[in-house]
């Protein structure tokens, strides 16, 4: 019953970040450029609960972004099923408690999901490349995700170790082996 009503208020979690992004971050773009705060709520789902639900997560959410915004279908579905690999592998080797070790996780997946995204939709698209405007918009998106996640993550945190408890136990010390 918990993991049910767990997984009714992620989605409507995935609904409210919708929103936000579609409405509020128009007004507050860095130079023409919003966060990504689909990347931190996978990396949220795969880093507190199992492996198979990030990467279930990632996948939903990036296939609903591609059916609603994009041209090619598939491409962020599939960058945010490997955010949600990746959260799982920096789970198992890496500390939740520092915000040092969020940044580095946060900055990875940023930078992984959209230079793959952008990849893909360069060879499916066959449009031009231009390294330049992609570094300067993939600097600050990324930074733009750090100062959220910052701001954040008491929130995530908190609401974590209890989804935590709830999808893997009490399992502190068999997790780092």
């Amino acid at each position: 019953m918990k993991r049910t009503i767990i997984n009714i208020v992620l989605i409507l979690t995935i609904f409210i970040i919708y929103l936000l992004q579609l409405n509020f971050f128009n007004w507050f773009t860095i130079a023409g450029v919003m966060p990504n705060l689909f990347i931190i709520l996978v990396l949220f789902i795969g880093l507190f609960t199992s492996k198979n639900l990030g990467i279930i997560y990632g996948i939903s959410i990036g296939l609903a972004l591609d059916l609603l915004t994009s041209q090619t279908v598939g491409v962020t579905a599939v960058a945010f099923g490997l955010v949600g690999l990746l959260a799982t592998i920096f789970d198992k080797n890496f500390s939740k408690d520092n915000r040092i070790t969020i940044i580095f996780i946060v900055t990875a997946s940023t930078i992984l999901a959209e230079t793959f995204i952008y990849l893909l939709n360069y060879v499916f698209l066959d449009s031009n490349i231009n390294i330049l405007a992609f570094v300067k918009i993939l600097a600050i998106e990324t930074l733009y995700n750090i100062i959220l996640s910052i701001i954040l993550y008491p929130l995530i945190q908190r609401a974590g170790y209890y989804i935590e408890n709830e999808y893997k136990g009490n399992r502190i010390l068999t997790r780092y082996f």
